[in-house]
């Protein structure tokens, strides 16, 4: 299957599986391909693995928090630009300004309803196909621009 019509794949990352496989059922009932990771050190072994579109990462982990994945993603070329959805149980606003500090992209509170989670991830893919079309446009431009005169 080429790159257009791959089903997109998202992450989820938790330290509580019951919550993993929830959220992974969820997205592939909407046609999203699921990886399950259950701690920070996991996601970021997968995420070099596998091509990952969006990350779905919980705040409260033991040994790596979601601000700790967050900064050695957004530190990492390879990673930098994929969006994080930080799901938490903790809603505060101390809490969404740290992670919009780091880049975090959106944020959704425990519990996630299948709907919200499907909306915000969609947002988030044309978040991306936008900047990927933008680039590609300007890449365009600039190649015209730099074509020799006759």
């Amino acid at each position: 299957m080429d790159e257009a019509n791959r089903a997109p794949q998202i992450m989820v990352v938790d330290d509580d599986q019951d919550t993993v496989v929830i959220l992974a059922h969820h997205l592939r009932r909407e046609g999203f391909v699921a990886i399950e990771a259950n701690s920070g050190a996991q996601c970021l072994k997968l995420v070099h693995e596998n091509e990952v579109d969006v990350i779905l990462l919980d705040l409260m982990m033991p040994e790596m928090d979601g601000f700790e994945v967050v900064k050695a993603l957004r530190d990492d070329p390879m990673t930098a630009e994929i969006p994080i959805i930080m799901i938490t149980a903790r809603d505060d606003l101390d809490a969404r300004a740290e992670g919009m500090r780091l880049g975090v992209s959106d944020f959704l509170a425990k519990p996630v309803f299948r709907r919200q989670l499907a909306s915000r991830v969609r947002a988030q893919l044309e978040v991306v196909e936008t900047a990927r079309n933008a680039s590609a446009a300007m890449d365009r431009l600039e190649a015209v621009r730099n074509r020799p005169q006759h």
